[in-house]
């Protein structure tokens, strides 16, 4: 029996009852070889002559490198190579460059300074761990130590220590004029000072490791065909191919990325530290190379959930509705980077969480300090400042003496109203999922609660208008370093206002590139975007209005009708033209479409398709110690069959 619960009184419309996989019980394709054992992950690839890479890292938090003596640890049994910096082609990178965001501000090896505890300033490759292991404790690092500070708000104060002099203030610029992300919507300060309670707290979260059961790990080997494989557990092979890529200087195309089973990521195995450097360990030995952290190497080193802090401010009126916010966040993205300048933006977006709110204003700080760099988790950007406003809604509740349940429904969002980005909410179900939680629950609501819906309430003309809306310059970049700017929080006095009525840039989902790519609905078996289907009607629940059903997002390409030739000269368009469907047997076959672009051209007689060649096959069946293309002749074969 499924414990998967449709409520078609509250969404009649909104999807067919035809899911061949949601509520059905079913067997995962992965599970068989998990219970038996027989999964294969990275580290089950066996190469012949495997030498192993571990690195040395740094005890301190924030200290200069003198010199690095690695004469010892070359000198060492087993030992093939002692890598340091100076291996590195392109030893600087940031991982949103793949996607033109950011800096580059983090090298993949320390060479003038490290900025955490425990980053790698030297790495060893020997025949066995063991003897990698001893030869990293026979490398000899000068240090000078220098002062850190691992409080991001402590990382803002004007005598704050530089952790990363890519960014001298200690944070992120965002749009090249601004140390935060701002986000501004109608006046909160003159709301603030008509509401009859305002609420104001702070929330944090520390930061918090995903602790996979596989540790973070990569094996590389040379192919025969000057490329490389790489067998790892990242969850972001291209991240990983594009990083390992720049960071070696080497052609994308010489580089073969094996993924495949992860033991354990949530969001903890993109950073795409571990695959350049087996790579770089394979290059420089010309052998296979793993590289894979210990326990305690993904602990310390590898990237947590960012610590976040979140100051609120609510303006409510005695009747219970939300009429300001104002959100000041500190994100500690540790000493890089990273992805932690996206995680802003998405935390800014969710902001002011699903509530009709008609003042909001948020300052939002991306803050560099001496801890490990920060990476994704699940919910990335979304979980603390969520977790922040629901916690300020529960003490909005107790303040006006409402129900919290009923407190959400009173504030929550209906279609139709415009959100603090000069967005129109759509598809909004806060109010259904708060009737239903409350239903589970035993929670008692009020019958004018338990009636609301998202449907009604919302686009009318004073929650779908745009307000003038004030607008600051504080925060410009160095202004905080230089000691002229103090305060976090949103300016209390504008510089400016903005029009009531105005927009932000209009953004449209674009169409899928080729027909081919539209999700099947028959093998998915529910629309999406598909011809809408026609399903029974469903009796909703008395006095809950029924969700009309959405216009498809996509539709069908529709056969080209002939172009006539134009008497002028043709405008170009740069649309592609559909293809045609199939027509009935008895419908002529309608002319080809002309190329948009292009002005009609005599007809000439079809060119045939050019020949393929045919793909490769070998002379002999495949054996240990074939020479074929993409094959490692390291390659020995795989621990579980």
């Amino acid at each position: 029996m499924s414990s998967v619960e449709f409520r078609k009184d509250l969404f009649a419309n909104e999807r067919d009852d035809t899911l061949k996989e949601i509520g059905k019980p079913t067997i995962r394709q992965d599970i068989l070889g998990h219970v038996t054992g027989r999964t294969p992950f990275y580290d089950d690839h066996l190469f012949d002559g495997l030498l192993h890479m571990r690195a040395v890292r740094s005890p301190h938090h924030h200290a200069q490198i003198r010199s690095i003596d690695t004469s010892a640890a070359e000198r060492m049994p087993g030992v093939r190579r002692v890598a340091t910096a100076k291996d590195v082609p392109h030893n600087l990178n940031t991982l949103l460059s793949l996607i033109g965001f950011g800096r580059d501000d983090e090298p993949l090896c320390a060479h003038d300074k490290v900025r955490y505890l425990g980053e790698a300033v030297a790495w060893v490759i020997a025949d066995t761990e063991r003897q990698a292991r001893d030869a990293c404790a026979a490398v000899r690092v000068d240090y000078s130590v220098l002062p850190h500070v691992l409080d991001p708000e402590e990382a803002l104060q004007p005598n704050a220590p530089v952790v990363n002099e890519v960014y001298p203030n200690n944070t992120f610029d965002y749009h090249n004029t601004y140390d935060h992300q701002k986000l501004r919507f109608g006046d909160v300060n003159a709301a603030f000072a008509r509401a009859d309670h305002v609420i104001e707290a702070e929330y944090q979260m520390s930061p918090i490791e995903q602790a996979p059961i596989e540790t973070c790990g990569a094996i590389a080997a040379p192919e025969t065909n000057d490329r490389y494989v790489c067998h790892t557990n990242t969850q972001a092979l291209f991240f990983s191919l594009g990083t390992t890529a720049k960071l070696l200087d080497i052609a994308s195309s010489r580089l073969h990325f094996i993924g495949g089973t992860v033991g354990g990521g949530f969001g903890g195995k993109v950073d795409s530290v571990v695959e350049p450097t087996a790579v770089l360990g394979a290059m420089l030995t010309g052998r296979p190379v793993k590289f894979a952290w210990d326990r305690y190497e993904e602990m310390q080193v590898g990237a947590p959930r960012g610590a976040e802090r979140w100051r609120l401010k609510d303006g409510l009126t005695r009747d219970g509705k939300i009429i300001a916010r104002e959100l000041t966040g500190f994100f500690d993205s540790g000493a890089y980077m990273r992805l932690s300048p996206y995680a802003i933006i998405k935390g800014t977006g969710h902001v002011p969480g699903p509530y009709f709110i008609p003042n909001v204003a948020s300052n939002v700080f991306c803050c560099i300090t001496n801890r490990t760099p920060a990476t994704a988790m699940r919910g990335f950007g979304i979980t603390a400042v969520d977790f922040a406003i629901e916690c300020q809604m529960d003490r909005g509740a107790e303040a006006v003496g409402m129900n919290p349940i009923e407190f959400r429904i009173l504030n929550a969002y209906r279609d139709g109203d415009m959100k603090a980005h000069r967005r129109k909410a759509k598809n909004t179900a806060l109010i259904e999922c708060c009737q239903v939680a409350a239903g589970k629950a035993n929670w008692p609501i009020s019958a004018e609660a338990a009636a609301q819906s998202s449907l009604t309430g919302g686009g009318t003309p004073e929650r779908v208008a745009i307000p003038e809306t004030v607008i600051d310059s504080e925060g410009r970049i160095g202004e905080r370093r230089a000691g002229r700017t103090s305060s976090t929080s949103p300016a209390k006095n504008g510089t400016g206002r903005v029009p009531a009525g105005t927009h932000g840039v209009a953004v449209s989902g674009a169409p899928v590139q080729n027909p081919d790519m539209q999700i099947d609905a028959e093998r998915i078996g529910h629309r999406m975007g598909a011809e809408p289907v026609s399903a029974p009607p469903v009796a909703a629940a008395p006095g809950v209005p029924v969700r009309p059903a959405a216009a498809p997002s996509y539709q069908a390409p529709q056969p080209t009708p002939p172009i006539a030739a134009p008497s002028g000269p043709a405008t170009p368009s740069y649309a592609q033209p559909a293809p045609p469907t199939s027509a009935p047997a008895q419908a002529p076959t309608p002319a080809p479409a002309q190329p948009a672009s292009y002005a009609p051209q005599p007809a000439s007689p079809p060119t045939p398709p050019a020949a393929q060649p045919a793909p490769y096959a070998p002379a002999q069946p495949f054996s240990r110690g074939v020479k074929r293309p993409g094959s490692s002749p390291f390659t020995s074969g795989i621990r579980r069959r």
